[in-house]
C-alpha cells in the first residue's frame, strides 16, 4: 500500500463537475492498493499517518499531529502510484490491486481514519474519472509505502 500525504491549507475533488468531498486545513491523501495488501496494512499506514507531527507548533518546529490541529482528511484512490515505468514509455500497472479488492481496502481505510480523528474525513469517488484541487501547505509532501514500514 502506498500513501503520498500531502499538508494542505484546503482540497476538494470534483466528478463530473460536482463536488464529491472537501476539506480545509489538513491532508489530501492519494491512496494505492496493491493484491498483497491486507486490513493489517490499512490499520499500520492509518495509524502512522495519523500520529505523523507535520503541523507546525508556536514555534515552527513540525511537532504536531493531524489531530493536535484538528485537521480534516481527503483520500483519493490512485492505482497510478503502482505504475511501473521501468521497461518503455508506457507504465504498467500490473502491480496495481484488482477493483474489488482495491476498493474494499480503501473503504476500510476510510473506516479507520474516521474512527481515529474527531474530525470531518472526506472522499472521491473510487475508479472515477476525478479533478483534485488543493492548496499545498508548505508545500509538504510524505510518501509512506508499506513495504518500508512494515517488517515482513
Amino acid at each position: 500500500m502506498k500513501l503520498v500525504i500531502q499538508r494542505v491549507k484546503s482540497a476538494d475533488v470534483t466528478v463530473d463537475g460536482k463536488i464529491a468531498g472537501e476539506i480545509s486545513q489538513g491532508y489530501l491523501v492519494l491512496m494505492g492498493v496493491c493484491d498483497t495488501d491486507t486490513k493489517f496494512e490499512c490499520e499500520k499506514l492509518c495509524d502512522k499517518m495519523i500520529n505523523l507531527r507535520i503541523f507546525s507548533d508556536e514555534n515552527g518546529k513540525t511537532n504536531l499531529s493531524i489531530k493536535d490541529v484538528k485537521g480534516e482528511i481527503l483520500v483519493v484512490s490512485q492505482f497510478t502510484l503502482y505504475a511501473d515505468c521501468r521497461k518503455g514509455n508506457r507504465p504498467s500497472f500490473i502491480n496495481a490491486g484488482k477493483p474489488d479488492k482495491a476498493k474494499s481496502l480503501y473503504e476500510y481505510f476510510l473506516k479507520l481514519c474516521s474512527e481515529r480523528i474527531e474530525t470531518r474525513v472526506e472522499h472521491g469517488i473510487f475508479g472515477a474519472d476525478m479533478k483534485v484541487c488543493m492548496i499545498n501547505d508548505g508545500p509538504f509532501t510524505i510518501i509512506l509505502d508499506s513495504d518500508e514500514i512494515i517488517k515482513k
